[in-house]
């Protein structure tokens, strides 16, 4: 089985690009899905395609709808959803996201830095693990897909 991994929230970084990196040297059978991450292309997606708005409202709402297509497609096909919370925005998509993702009964991983413990107490609460590194993240994805966990399995493995 090929294991679907939905990766969204902050685009500011290459979080996405180590977890890719990390499940690909643990030779995981994943395949990875995310929104569109460049910036300017999603906000502006719908006045793209569908022609200007004056409003600023209207403007998102367009970009707002087409982009829902996209994200609300592949959260469903999930078999896992990881959301990044960053360091410098707000990231309300990203909450919306882990949020559309708890309540289609997804495994979610919630993946931030101490400092954000508060604020997303209860997107961490409905999460089944809270990571702070994409390295925990690729963990917890080689112990879930392959029941392996480094310092215990390999053991066990090499006395049979």
């Amino acid at each position: 089985m090929t294991w679907t991994i939905y990766l969204s929230g902050e685009i500011h970084s290459d979080w996405r690009e180590q977890i890719e990196a990390g499940a690909k040297q643990a030779g995981l059978p994943v395949s990875f899905s995310a929104p569109v991450t460049h910036h300017e292309a999603s906000d502006d997606v719908g006045v793209a395609i569908l022609g200007a708005e004056p409003d600023k409202f209207w403007h998102d709402h367009k970009g707002a709808q087409i982009n829902a297509i996209r994200t609300r497609t592949l959260l469903e096909k999930a078999d896992v959803v990881v959301v990044r919370f960053g360091e410098k925005y707000k990231q309300w998509n990203a909450a919306f996201d882990a949020g559309y993702a708890a309540a289609l009964g997804k495994p979610l991983i919630i993946l931030h830095q101490d400092e954000h413990a508060h604020a997303l107490k209860e997107v961490d609460a409905a999460a089944l693990a809270v990571a702070k590194t994409p390295d925990q993240v690729v963990s917890i994805l080689r112990y879930v897909i392959n029941g392996t966990l480094s310092g215990y399995t390999e053991a066990l493995d090499a006395g049979q």
